[in-house]
Formats: C-alpha cells, sequence, structure tokens
C-alpha cells in the first residue's frame, strides 16, 4: 500500500535547504540601493577640523573620517571619489543623518550611551581613539589640568566637550568659567584672541589648532591631564541593518589589513598568496561581498583607495602629518593598542 504524501514532512526537508541559500547571500538594503542608484555616496564631515575634515583652497576634502567615506565609495561604487562633502556644525551633524540628508558621518563623533540609545543613530566603528585635554599659553606656566581653578575656558556648545568641562571642574571644585560658542572656529579664535585663559576640546583637535592656527606655535602648550574617552567613529541612522553591516565592515577591513600586511601599494601583489586570511580580505578566496550586497572585491577596493589603518592614521595625522600625534591606543592590538578588529571570515 502506498504510503500517503506528507507535506510537512516534505517541508522538514526542505526549509534547512531554503533556509542555507537565503543565508548565503543579503539584500543590499535601501540605503545601499539608493547610493547605488544616485551613484555617489553623501557623507558629513566637519566645518573643518586638521587632520580630520577639511577642505583646501581647492575644495578637496582630506583627512581620516574623509578617508573612511572614500574607502566605503570604493567599496559600494567602486570608487573613492563618488562621495559627496556635506560640512555640518555640532548642532547640525545629527539632524542631518536623521533626517536622510546624508547617509554616513564621519565627523570627529564621540561614541556615548546617550547619543547611541536616543537620537536613532548607530556608532558603526572606533576609528580614532581620543580624550579631552587644554590648551593654553605656555606662558601662564600652568604644567596641571588642576590649576586652572576659577579660569576662563573656552570650548563649543552641543558637544562633549561642553559637559566634561563641567564634570572636571565640579569633580575637583575648581569652579571654571566656560565660554561657549556655537562654532568649532569661533571658539579657537576667541581663545587666540585672549578672551579665555584656555581652549578645551579632543586633544587631536587641540595638536592642529596649534600646529595650524597659532602665530606662534611653541607660545601654546597641550596639558598632559587627559579629562575624558573620547572614542571617535561613523554613525548611520537606525533601521538599515544591512547598511550599518557595510560601513562597519569597510572600516574593520582597513584595520584587518594593517594586522594582515596589506598596504596600499602591495595590495594587488597580495592577491596572488596562498594565505587564506589575505585570500579572504583581498577577494580571491571566500566571496565575502555577497554577505554585504557587495562584489567579492568590496575590501580589496577600499585598500587600494585609502590604504590600511595605519596609512590611513599616518598620513593624517601621525608622523606624515602636520599634527604628529603619536599611535598611543591607536595602535593594533598585537602592538599593544586598542584597535581590534574581527577577522573578516
Amino acid at each position: 500500500m502506498r504510503r500517503p504524501f506528507r507535506p510537512a514532512f516534505a517541508l522538514h526537508l526542505i526549509l534547512p535547504l531554503l533556509m542555507a541559500t537565503m543565508a548565503g547571500s543579503a539584500h543590499a538594503g535601501k540605503v545601499l540601493d539608493g547610493i547605488k542608484q544616485r551613484g555617489q555616496l553623501r557623507c558629513g564631515v566637519s566645518n573643518g577640523v586638521a587632520g580630520f575634515s577639511a577642505a583646501d583652497e581647492k575644495g578637496r576634502w582630506s583627512g581620516l573620517d574623509v578617508d573612511i567615506c572614500r574607502a566605503v565609495a570604493a567599496a559600494v561604487l567602486g570608487q573613492p571619489d563618488k562621495v559627496s562633502y556635506v560640512p555640518l556644525n555640532s548642532q547640525q551633524r545629527f539632524a542631518a543623518l536623521q533626517s536622510g540628508q546624508i547617509d554616513i558621518l564621519s565627523r570627529n563623533t564621540s561614541w556615548t550611551l546617550t547619543r547611541d540609545a536616543s537620537l536613532g543613530l548607530l556608532f558603526t566603528a572606533v576609528t580614532y581613539y581620543d580624550g579631552q585635554g587644554f590648551l593654553l599659553p605656555r606662558k601662564l606656566k600652568v604644567d596641571d589640568a588642576r590649576q586652572l581653578k576659577g579660569a576662563q575656558v573656552c570650548t563649543q556648545s552641543g558637544t562633549t566637550n561642553e559637559k566634561n568641562l563641567a564634570d572636571f571642574s565640579r569633580t575637583h571644585r575648581l569652579n571654571i568659567k566656560p565660554v561657549v560658542f556655537d562654532t568649532y572656529e569661533a571658539a579657537f579664535k576667541a581663545y587666540f584672541a585672549g578672551r579665555c585663559q584656555a581652549f578645551t576640546t579632543d586633544v587631536s583637535a587641540l595638536s592642529g589648532i596649534r600646529n595650524k592656527e597659532a602665530p606662534k606655535p611653541e607660545d601654546h602648550v597641550i596639558l598632559p591631564d587627559l579629562i575624558s574617552k573620547e572614542p571617535l567613529g561613523p554613525l548611520v541612522r537606525r533601521g538599515d541593518e544591512d547598511w550599518f553591516t557595510v560601513v562597519r565592515w569597510t572600516v574593520f577591513a582597513l584595520q584587518e589589513a594593517e594586522e594582515l600586511g596589506i598596504t596600499q601599494a602591495n595590495a594587488d601583489a597580495r592577491r596572488k598568496t596562498d594565505d587564506p586570511a589575505v585570500q579572504r580580505l583581498l577577494g580571491t578566496g571566500e566571496d565575502t561581498g555577497k554577505l554585504l550586497g557587495l562584489d567579492k572585491d568590496w575590501a580589496f577596493r577600499a585598500i587600494q583607495a585609502v590604504g590600511h589603518y595605519g596609512e590611513v592614521f599616518e598620513r593624517n595625522v601621525g608622523s606624515r602629518s602636520v599634527l604628529k600625534l603619536p599611535r598611543g591606543p591607536n595602535r593594533p592590538w598585537s602592538q599593544g593598542g586598542l584597535i581590534y578588529a574581527p577577522p573578516v571570515r
């Protein structure tokens, strides 16, 4: 006697195969689809912070944050120059991303719980570990931030710097008097004009201000004290996990490239290696791109466009830049730093 056909049993056999097939590819997501249709990535940057995002006299943008957008554009669109840069001040930056005016905010922005949990935005990865400090005239002979009791300190409104200054003053009972400005440029210009005894922001920015804006950089000193943690990184809107994943893994790809010794110059030659980790990253082994809605060469293009993370750092804020900042915590974890990328596999 023939046994009757059992649909439930057939589904039990077919469902695992169907799920496995679906897991092998990812939908691109509405933001990524829009970028591909437009042929351009819209990147929110600062109005001009040396080493991170600033335009020259010809309107060409450069900096660490700019290179992140260039790498994402290379991964997604095939060319790093397919980026429209939207300069934003501190008050504008989150609204521009929330409203869809930009696709990514790559603008020296600190990762905090409040920003991560209440703005409808997501931090994707840390691209620079920073901390807040103080810039002041050398002639004041101050060598400890706790000596700033009663001082007037210039800073920018709407930033973590403003809140950190208030916390530091209250904790140490310093009665610091903040002099607050709407823009970054107005704040540091007021400091150089003598309207306050010190200027406070992230140490990386202080180095740029001193080296590029001070009439005599040697007349100003950055105190060794750090009064906060400032992990900086790019943000995207909530609600499109596919786009979030693309941006996050582009950053991770640059960081893993440094671990594997893949540079902008040798990336093409390294594609001939037998190392499985290098093959995966450069698209000659497993096709990781299909999981992101991209092709297999996504990471290779990003690395060719800007180099690995160490190259991005040194060119923009490190030894090859005017800032001359040490790697410090921004070294790879294998060299005692905090830069640690999950494996691309």
